[in-house]
């Protein structure tokens, strides 16, 4: 970002948003799914009354009706199948439905076969990936690309998009690090190779002249040459050199190395750094050997996954092709580990289960103007509620950080690692608790403020309303950690029609709210970027001075992968080990938990790194402290109803309903015809919008479903089903959709129409961030 640009002030004060924003949208026109709905059908429906009898001549000629639509569905769902994009989709999300649901599908001829169980599994298999692909704004592949956009002051629009010569800008493989993993353990079986393979210190030991201490257990004794090779072992320096250095021979060192990991003080395996590209990570530390032989030899097996990723690459959204190539490479993979080229789908698998991953660069780009900036009032008051949970959260946290640190420092100097798993889970075992009760709360004091009349569908309030009492409930400045400072609001801008989005004539949707979190910070959006440094730049406004970064695990489960990890760091930019080590020992500015000292200055504590910086101790829990709160905010009232909640022009809560599964009536039943009039009847006893999304406790995502059309009132059921078996007394989550699909105003080269959302980054304006404070 150049300096000469004015800042992007929120209306209201306190906060600024980033100069670029990203532009999230599915891969797949918005009117795909729009045609799974026949025409006149619904109505045909409803003229059925809830209770009576479906019999008789009227039922019998619409029977034939929706037996004609569904087949004229069947086709248009192969017609959908059949399509290269759509399978090449399908190959990166699930390849073995190409083979056992897609196949046998396009060969099933819905005029002269039966309709039986298996061709309707698999045209509700199609209908539902094909909503995911249509309107869900998920980011992955081209299914989801990135898109990118930038506010413009001085633009005259409201907002204003360029749908680019091609729907793709960029794209791009990358390898799953777990992958790169396995490969790194088959390597580390040469003993040549390892020879160079520095051995590094455990994070969690100090050493204090010749003890030893590792949180948790009794202090031990080294001798004077164990102590003077341990010193060596910082992950740069290979045995021989440590033995040079310390005049000993390589077969003493060795033998001092391993008894070292005996011991747990030290690890002495090929380990490959987070990294976006592990495969370049592992190509350095390999390429630093210099041993030719060896080297050679690694080089030669990384090789062939890299030529096995191009191939993939090279596939583009040629299905067969792109198969072929996964195939193989997965082939060549188990060839070379002995291990499954596809994890297992469970609770402790991170996302990233295959092999490899695209991500891609939508060709669109958008602008926003003034006029849409002064719409965006009413978010101020969400982002400074928010800001009150995350500080409440904090200073919860401080105070058990605060007790087990007294505790630690009655025996003596608290190191980081020390106090770090003295606290786990981290950031405390109380902080499950401490959010939940904050939470509660924050909707306590926001009931207070909306005062939603019983019964209400619609609130509406503005800005000048609700600003004063948003300030005495929630007003008081950024006091938590330095992820904190960030909050990445989802806005969804519903629009007529072109002119009306250019001149501002819009109603704008607050989706998600990620607090105290810079999503776009993460490696599935800055490496989509057209210029990483302009995300960098954008990083350095918000932090002039280094930050302190703790070292993540490579993954967690269900939440965190490659692809997730955050990817704005800077040279200036301190990094901590404390439990995981997953960063590169070479890159300077980067310390062991059990070097960092834990102090109080003036009453806070503060960790003291080696070259005597000082930050908030909170700051070496951010990523910890933000899983916890990055999806807590809510001005949603419980109950089974909650209305949609609006201020000014902007749409803060959608209507939503907890409706108990046990009632769907319509879940259970054999006949298609009479599961869709009775699925509408349940629709319109809860007056039901046509377009929602449903939350189920058994499925792993939102899904989409349109009343007026048959195959998803069927997805629906099975859903219901599926849940009412788990737990009879559950509830289904039922949300509005806003915009509808209808409502698509993001266009591609061929004027095809897209569902969107606009990702800001917010950032607090009213605490500082000094690297040595």
């Amino acid at each position: 970002m150049s300096d000469e640009h004015a800042p992007v002030l929120l209306p209201g004060g306190g906060w600024r948003l980033w100069e670029q924003f990203a532009l999230r949208g599915p891969g797949f026109p918005a009117d795909g799914v729009l045609r799974l709905a026949p025409p006149g059908l619904a109505e045909a429906a409803d003229k059925f009354t809830p209770g009576a009898p479906l019999t008789g001549p009227e039922w019998d000629g619409f029977t034939q009706e929706l037996a004609a639509a569904a087949v004229d569905t069947a086709r248009h769902l192969q017609e959908v199948a059949a399509r290269p994009r759509f399978q090449a989709a399908l190959a990166w999300q699930n390849p073995a439905v190409l083979r056992t649901g897609i196949a046998p599908f396009l060969r099933w001829n819905p005029d002269t076969d039966k309709r039986s169980s298996m061709p309707r599994q698999r045209e509700e298999l199609v209908a539902h990936y094909w909503q995911r692909f249509c309107v869900k704004n998920d980011t992955i592949g081209f299914f989801g690309p990135v898109g990118w956009g930038r506010w413009d002051l001085a633009a005259t629009d409201a907002v204003a998009t360029r749908a680019g010569d091609t729907f793709l800008a960029a794209s791009a493989v990358y390898f799953s690090g777990w992958a790169i993993d396995a490969l790194a353990k088959v390597l580390a079986e040469d003993p040549a190779l390892m020879r160079w393979i520095p051995p590094r210190r455990v994070s969690l030991v100090r050493t204090d002249g010749l003890t030893v201490r590792v949180p948790g257990r009794p202090a031990r004794q080294m001798t004077d040459r164990e102590a003077a090779v341990l010193e060596l072992c910082d992950g740069t320096r290979p045995v021989p050199e440590i033995a040079a250095a310390r005049d000993l021979t390589e077969d003493e060192t060795e033998a001092l190395v391993r008894e070292l990991v005996r011991r747990r003080w030290v690890h002495w395996r090929l380990e490959v750094p987070a990294a976006t590209h592990p495969d370049r990570a592992l190509r350095a530390i390999v390429e630093r050997v210099p041993d030719e032989e060896a080297r050679d030899r690694a080089l030669a097996k990384l090789a062939v996954l890299e030529r096995g990723r191009d191939a993939v690459a090279g596939a583009g959204d040629d299905a067969e092709a792109l198969t072929c190539a996964i195939g193989a490479l997965e082939a060549d993979f188990a060839a070379l580990t002995d291990a499954e080229a596809q994890r297992a789908k469970g609770a402790r698998t991170a996302p990233c289960r295959g092999l490899v991953y695209s991500d891609t660069r939508r060709a669109a780009t958008a602008t926003a103007g003034p006029g849409l900036l002064a719409h965006l009032e009413p978010l101020q008051l969400c982002l400074t509620a928010a800001r009150w949970m995350t500080n409440r959260f904090a200073d919860g946290i401080r105070a058990r950080l605060r007790a087990v640190y007294d505790r630690l420092a009655a025996d003596g100097p608290v190191d980081l690692a020390a106090l770090w798993l003295h606290t786990l889970p981290s950031p405390h075992p109380e902080a499950g608790a401490l959010i939940d009760a904050v939470q509660d709360e924050l909707r306590a004091k926001w009931a207070r403020l909306l005062d939603i009349p019983p019964g209400a569908r619609r609130v509406r309030l503005t800005t000048a309303e609700l600003a004063a009492r948003v300030r005495e409930e929630f007003d008081e400045p950024g006091d938590g950690w330095s992820l904190a400072r960030y909050f990445s609001p989802d806005v969804l801008v519903v629009a007529e029609d072109e002119a009306a989005l250019a001149r501002g004539d819009v109603e704008l949707v607050l989706g998600e709210m990620h607090s105290a979190l810079n999503t776009m910070g993460a490696s599935l959006f800055v490496h989509q970027h057209p210029d990483r440094d302009e995300l960098i730049a954008e990083t350095g406004r918000d932090f002039p001075g280094p930050r302190l970064l703790p070292m993540l695990a490579k993954e967690l489960p269900l939440k965190w992968s490659t692809r997730s990890r955050p990817s704005l760091d800077r040279d200036q930019d301190h990094y901590v080990a404390l439990v995981d080590q997953t960063g590169d020992p070479h890159r300077p500015r980067t310390a062991l938990g059990a070097d960092v000292p834990v102090e109080d200055v003036d009453g806070r504590l503060t960790v003291r790194l080696p070259d005597g910086t000082r930050y908030d101790l909170l700051d070496a829990y951010a990523n910890t402290l933000t899983q916890r709160v990055m999806d807590r905010f809510t001005l949603r009232p419980e109950g089974d109803h909650t209305p949609r909640i609006s201020v000014d022009r902007m749409i803060l809560a959608r209507e939503t309903w907890q409706l108990p599964v046990a009632e769907l009536d319509f879940a259970d039943e054999k006949s298609e015809a009479a599961r869709f009039v009775r699925a509408r009847h349940w629709q319109r006893r809860h007056d039901l919008p046509r377009f929602v999304f449903v939350v189920s406790p058994t499925e792993p995502r939102p899904f989409y479903v349109d009343f007026d059309s048959p195959v998803y009132t069927t997805i629906l059921a099975k859903a219901a089903r599926r849940l009412a078996r788990t737990d009879p007394d559950a509830r289904l989550k039922v949300s509005e959709m806003l915009p509808t699909p209808e409502q698509a105003w993001l266009t591609d080269t061929d004027g095809r129409r897209y569902t969107s959302e606009l990702r800001f980054v917010a950032v607090d304006q009213t605490v500082t961030a000094e690297g040595d404070r």
